[in-house]
């Protein structure tokens, strides 16, 4: 595992940050897809926090306002657009929470049974999401967007409880519209200050990160313990 970590950091202590995201400042196309892509992924589980998304959204799109500091690899090259950026974010965001929405309206009360649900939320989660839905009633659907332990399982319970569709978009989307482009223009202003931080702490970078993946590693590996485990106990 030393080994592990050791790779990791060499690797971003190796890496820079600043170039990698400026190749995509003028290569406006493939960050809007990338966005859609990484949204959609990070709804199903995905180790990349929807906010580190947008912040690097943001960041490539500072780097786009400002040619002079981040030349373009061919003159004219058209950057990334700032509005256009902020749009499609927010439209990949309500998208992904949409998507899930469905995934619980359409299978409904069949979900809670299956391996799925169990694996992706389990029974204990969905009775804590359930005792906010208890408290908030339908104001739940805007909590769960700002809280990122629970969005996913929070979604998909919003449309297995039944909430209307027209609710949930009203409720969520206000809540996108309020948190989503406010980041991405955020970071997308004020991108210098971000871009000295992560000069100045390259190595935490790669200690987070590492930890992320880590975890999710270990987690990965316990739920398949458990679940052999869970399987002999059945065969016993």
């Amino acid at each position: 595992m030393p080994e592990f970590f050791t790779a990791i950091l060499d690797f971003f202590q190796n890496l820079d940050l600043i170039t990698f995201f400026s190749e995509y400042a003028y290569s406006p196309g493939a960050v809007y897809s990338f966005i859609i892509i990484f949204m959609t992924l990070s709804s199903f589980g995905l180790p990349i926090p929807e906010e580190m998304t947008l912040v690097s959204a943001g960041l490539v799109a500072y780097m786009a306002m400002h040619p002079d500091k981040f030349p373009p690899p061919t003159p004219g090259a058209e950057g990334v657009n700032l509005t256009v950026l902020s749009i499609i974010c927010f439209v990949a965001v309500l998208g992904s929470d949409m998507l899930i929405y469905f995934i619980g309206r359409t299978f409904g009360p069949r979900l809670v049974e299956t391996e799925f649900f169990n694996k992706k939320i389990g029974k204990k989660n969905f009775e804590r999401i359930n005792k906010i839905f208890l408290k908030y009633s339908h104001w739940a659907c805007g909590f769960f967007r700002f809280t990122p332990g629970v969005r996913f399982p929070g979604h998909m319970t919003c449309g297995l409880m039944g909430v209307p569709l027209w609710k949930f978009v009203a409720i969520d989307g206000t809540a996108a519209l309020l948190s989503v482009p406010t980041q991405v223009l955020l970071v997308a202003f004020y991108g210098e200050v971000i871009l000295e931080k992560i000069r100045e702490f390259k190595i935490i970078l790669a200690g987070v990160i590492g930890a992320l993946i880590l975890i999710w590693l270990l987690r990965k590996l316990y739920l398949k313990i458990r679940d052999k485990r869970s399987g002999e106990k059945q065969h016993s």
